[in-house]
């Protein structure tokens, strides 16, 4: 499996007598006369795991592409979701949990399907009896059946052993990619392991909401003002959200555009504006909001929210943002700039595991071209607030660092009272850095990197 290995201590394993054998006719099931049922939940968890170990393929692509997907209802869609989010979110430990009971590592189709039942065992409370037979059951309907035996046995062993087998573990650093891990060491003392204690659960839901609009029930309000409901909580069911009062944004993801600090009559731009939460914050605001987007298809999901939200006033535009050139020069942009994205992985695990180092280098440099059309479009005197959702260092401190006086762009630091309902999110230098770790006692919140520069004249 192509998961970038991990290194730390832990205590000995289980024994690998009776371990459960991969080889020459290890693990062979008879096919059963009678076709197995589908189970449309482990199918598409099946699907997403597969293409993130195996494809480097984003969660949410395979749920947009996967026929098993497309043809589920609303609830197997969330159902699978969770468990194929669960799975990535407890790869590492699962990977070292099952290990001892593989003397070959098996086939990665294979191996997949163990990881969605070991993680069913030990992290999503599943009977037993449940997590083994629908695993058994998805490899027969995989042509995998030579191996339902072999994960008949193995995660009979895993159930019977259960949560004893994470013993000893040391799950927050097993989680996280090597790679990663060194990174956020850059964060500060102890920054990357609270990371990681952020990263090990699911995600609350948070709202924007419309200036006076009542905060749903079970909602709490945020010091920042973001309104926070439990994880799985459905958004669509939520009262006010057919009257678009108002929009799913995480916390942190909130505070660039409010820092940008628009104003009613301004030409402000949103680059790379899909799925629109920050449009709708500027928008609110009364400025003339122009909001671009390259992808026709998260266009599309663009233009459906802000229809929800009833904000006609914006002009959405389909083009490539780096090219784009406004009628006349703005006074603000935002640009949440493209990125790894490894901010977000409380709600997308999939981030830490497609993503390599070297995919840095290309990110960074569409990220310094986007800073480069987006001096061009600024009036003198206009403001920019660069953005990624992002906790590595190239992309975001790096980057500010070498922009700052090219381009005609100066710095401009935030001030101590526009963060003073989050004071630990303000650096040094004056920028905005959020992490997971931030918050334990709330649920988190996003990774996110925010400078402020202005046009000099």
């Amino acid at each position: 499996m192509n998961i970038p290995s991990n290194t730390s201590p832990r205590s000995p394993r289980p024994s690998r007598r009776g371990s459960a054998r991969v080889g020459k006719g290890a693990g062979r099931a008879k096919r059963p006369d009678a076709p197995v049922v589908a189970d449309p939940t482990r199918e598409i968890a099946y699907d997403i795991v597969r293409g993130v170990i195996e494809n480097r393929r984003m969660l949410e692509t395979t749920l947009n592409r996967s026929p098993d997907a497309r043809d589920a209802d609303a609830r197997d869609r969330a159902a699978a979701h969770r468990l194929g989010a669960a799975t990535l979110r407890h790869l590492g430990t699962l990977s070292a949990v099952l290990e001892p009971f593989l003397r070959k590592e098996p086939p990665e189709p294979v191996r997949a399907a163990l990881l969605i039942g070991a993680c069913q065992l030990l992290f999503l409370d599943t009977p037993p009896h449940a997590a083994v037979g629908t695993t058994v059951n998805l490899l027969r309907r995989r042509d995998l059946a030579p191996f339902a035996g072999l994960a008949n046995a193995v995660l009979r062993k895993v159930a019977g052993q259960g949560v004893a087998l994470l013993e000893g573990l040391d799950q927050e650093r097993l989680d996280i990619p090597s790679w990663l891990w060194s990174s956020w060491k850059n964060l500060g003392p102890g920054v990357a392991r609270r990371i990681a204690r952020g990263l090990s659960h699911e995600a609350p839901l948070d709202l924007t909401m419309r200036a006076g609009a009542t905060v749903p029930e079970g909602g709490i309000v945020l010091p920042t003002g973001s309104v926070r409901l439990p994880a799985g909580t459905r958004v669509t069911e939520l009262e006010g959200f057919p009257e678009g009062t108002f929009w799913v944004q995480d916390a942190a993801a909130a505070l660039p555009a409010r820092l940008l600090n628009a104003r009613p009559g301004e030409q402000v731009a949103d680059l790379c504006a899909a799925p629109g939460g920050k449009t709708a914050q500027l928008a609110a605001t009364g400025a003339h909001v122009t909001a671009l987007e390259r992808d026709p298809v998260r266009m599309e999901r663009l233009q459906e929210n802000l229809t929800r939200l009833k904000m006609e006033t914006v002009r959405t535009v389909c083009a490539d943002a780096a090219a784009w050139q406004p009628e006349t020069p703005l006074d603000a942009i935002l640009l949440d700039a493209p990125c790894s994205a490894t901010g977000t992985a409380r709600r997308h695990p999939d981030a830490l595991w497609i993503k390599r180092p070297r995919d840095l280098a290309t990110l960074t440099e569409t990220q310094t071209s986007l800073l480069a059309a987006s001096a061009r479009m600024l009036k003198p005197g206009g403001r920019l607030i660069y953005a990624v959702c992002s906790l590595q260092q190239e992309e975001g401190p790096d980057q500010a660092r070498k922009i700052a006086g090219q381009f005609g762009l100066k710095a401009d630091p935030f001030l101590p009272e526009e963060l003073a309902d989050l004071p630990e999110a303000l650096t040094a230098e004056g920028w905005l850095r959020t992490h997971p770790g931030l918050w334990p006692e709330l649920g988190g919140m996003d990774g996110f990197f925010a400078a402020r520069f202005i046009k000099e004249k």
